[in-house]
């Protein structure tokens, strides 16, 4: 199976696979036209493309023999191929498409793979073939630690490490740092018995906020190996709103009976699907951008 991935530009999506003989991601190119085209009829975007490769094509262009297909989920819920190109056919693509979004676009493409959250991202995306985790060390402060250690480390020199400094977001005060150790023994005692119990975990441990960056990131992949352990579950994020996930989140410290909905309706028992884990990855970065 290939390995599909997800990114945002503008809350909407660019899809892409990964090719394991080449080692690069091909992304899909009608997503990337309906992006910078602004267009949220898929049909026409591809007709768009249709036209555009037709042109380039009697200009003997390299673009269009650059193009490689691989299978997408279309509209109707079936895989299909689609054309696509990789990072460099990509900023050519968009130089042919005059407007200032493909500015924009260009901008944020070239930035996202080589920042923090860029680079950090592909070490999540591995995660799922290393196994970290082990079935011992999941739930605890320390599997936490090992989580954010693996996606950080050479990134943050706290990679890893329990904060030492107080920090807030949006007004909101998290854990205090000097009781925070013996806050992270009483979260790490909570049962994980059930799906309620399990989710209020994880709001504690939210709350808690232990590390200086990444809490958010790293302590979704933290509840899905909890939920994957004891219910044989996990959740499927993509079928999360954002804004709904967040709001959610705020309200969870005084009342979680919102966050559990939302995680309860997009429970999935595909615990070892690939797929499913890469998308989870691409959502969860999703939530933290402003």
């Amino acid at each position: 199976m290939n390995k599909l991935s997800i990114r945002f530009f503008n809350d909407r999506e660019v899809r892409a696979v990964w090719d394991e003989d080449n080692d690069k991601w091909w992304f899909n190119v009608v997503d990337i036209i309906a992006v910078i085209n602004n267009q949220d009829n898929y049909i026409k975007a591809s007709n768009y493309w249709r036209w555009l490769k037709r042109k380039l094509i009697k200009e003997q262009h390299q673009l269009v023999s650059a193009t490689h297909s691989f299978k997408f989920v279309a509209a109707d819920g079936k895989k299909r191929m689609a054309d696509t190109l990789d990072s460099n056919g990509v900023i050519t693509l968009a130089k042919y498409l005059p407007n200032n979004k493909a500015a924009v676009f260009l901008e944020w493409f070239t930035y996202s793979d080589n920042s923090i959250d860029g680079q950090s991202k592909k070490k999540a995306y591995t995660l799922f073939e290393n196994n970290l985790i082990n079935d011992g060390d999941v739930g605890t402060v320390k599997g936490l630690q090992q989580i954010h250690a693996y996606i950080f480390g050479g990134l943050y020199d706290f990679a890893g490490k329990i904060r030492q400094k107080n920090i807030s977001k949006g007004g909101f005060q998290f854990a205090v740092a000097h009781f925070l150790d013996a806050t992270l023994r009483k979260i790490e005692e909570m049962p994980e018995n059930t799906f309620s119990e399990i989710i209020d975990k994880y709001v504690e441990m939210n709350i808690a906020h232990p590390f200086m960056e990444g809490n958010g990131r790293s302590t979704r992949i933290w509840l899905d190996l909890i939920l994957k352990k004891h219910l044989k579950r996990c959740v499927d994020w993509s079928k999360i709103d954002k804004k709904k996930y967040l709001s959610a989140m705020v309200l969870s410290p005084t009342y979680s009976l919102r966050l559990k909905h939302l995680l309860r309706d997009a429970l999935t028992t595909e615990i070892d699907n690939h797929e499913l884990f890469m998308k989870g990855i691409d959502y969860s970065y999703y939530y933290e951008e402003e």
